[in-house]
């Protein structure tokens, strides 16, 4: 497993993540700002591009919900988990 490359991912998705909370919480108080709205859905989809293809080469994210489909043998159980990294 290259824990490197699992790392930088992980980051990047981290990094989204951030982009489109602070962008969610400035909506809060400016929901009319344009800019910022289709800032916050670019964000989103690039953190669920970052997202699948963390998963399709390392496994879930989360146990159930979020993490799609498991391959063979059950992937969840297959550390290291997200938090472990």
């Amino acid at each position: 497993m290259n824990c490197e490359k699992q790392m930088s991912m992980l980051r990047k998705i981290q990094e989204m993540q951030f982009v489109a909370v602070e962008l969610n919480l400035y909506l809060d108080t400016h929901p009319c700002d344009v800019d910022a709205i289709n800032d916050f859905n670019c964000a989103v989809q690039m953190l669920e591009k970052r997202k699948k293809a963390y998963q399709d080469e390392f496994g879930p994210l989360f146990n159930f919900g979020f993490g799609g489909y498991s391959k063979e043998p059950w992937q969840w159980a297959m550390g290291p988990w997200p938090w472990e990294m």
